[in-house]
């Protein structure tokens, strides 16, 4: 896959082919997004990476290769920030106590916000995945595969840890798309909320706002789960 360096990264650890590939790969994750693929020429991306048009098909093979580049930036992406918060899905097994479990569910829930909601990256990146999911290719097959499945797979049986309900059944599945959901909403929807809440901006101020309703969200859900379960335990 393709690494592209960080905002973090300094541009002289880098040669001038990988910065050039890289500030190609961002800008066509920005203008697909914006713009959607058939509507992005490669003369507009390699303005907006101040590259030769050349280099496209010189790194890349053709608009086509830059996609999966693009989807390919997106996975090694989320795949660190769902590391840090989840651990790795290979490597390490789930929390082993309904306590930790549930500690863990928050701060992933946290991590998510301060990414999805609050980062202007996060705005390109999910512009990108939208239109794939609207028109699917194999760019989506390959952020399916490396983010969506098993990050959902590793909150599943993060999930069963904390409520004791199967990680891979239905209803578990569809709680964990509704704690994603309501983060990612912040993201598509940002423009009404910042209406509706009169916000100007959404920074880190607000984020934490989100990150408080979010979080509380999830401890009724589990709440919920613990009295169901000691009634049926009295029964």
């Amino acid at each position: 896959m393709i690494k592209v360096p960080d905002s973090k990264t300094s541009r002289h650890d880098t040669s001038p082919a990988e910065q050039t590939r890289a500030a190609l790969v961002r800008a066509a994750l920005k203008l697909f997004g914006r713009q959607g693929f058939d509507g992005t020429s490669t003369r507009e991306i390699a303005a907006e990476a101040k590259a030769n048009i050349g280099s496209i098909a010189y790194h890349f093979g053709g608009k086509e290769g830059l996609r999966a580049a693009a989807a390919d930036y997106i996975v090694d992406t989320i795949q660190g920030i769902a590391g840090q918060a989840l651990g790795a899905p290979q490597a390490t097994a789930p929390p082993n106590n309904p306590e930790a479990a549930r500690a863990l569910l928050s701060t992933a829930l946290e991590r998510m916000v301060a990414f999805v909601v609050a980062t202007p990256e996060a705005g390109e990146i999910v512009q990108f995945v939208l239109g794939e999911l609207s028109h699917p290719t194999a760019a989506l097959d390959r952020i399916y595969a490396g983010v969506f499945e098993p990050t959902h797979r590793r909150l599943c049986q993060i999930w069963e840890q904390a409520t004791g309900e199967p990680a891979e059944s239905e209803a578990t599945r569809l709680t964990v798309f509704t704690l994603i959901g309501q983060v990612v909403y912040f993201r598509i929807g940002r423009e009404a909320v910042m209406r509706r809440m009169g916000w100007r901006e959404i920074g880190e101020a607000e984020a934490a706002k989100v990150v408080a309703v979010a979080t509380g969200n999830l401890r009724a859900m589990l709440a919920a789960r613990g009295a169901a379960a000691g009634k049926e335990d009295k029964s």
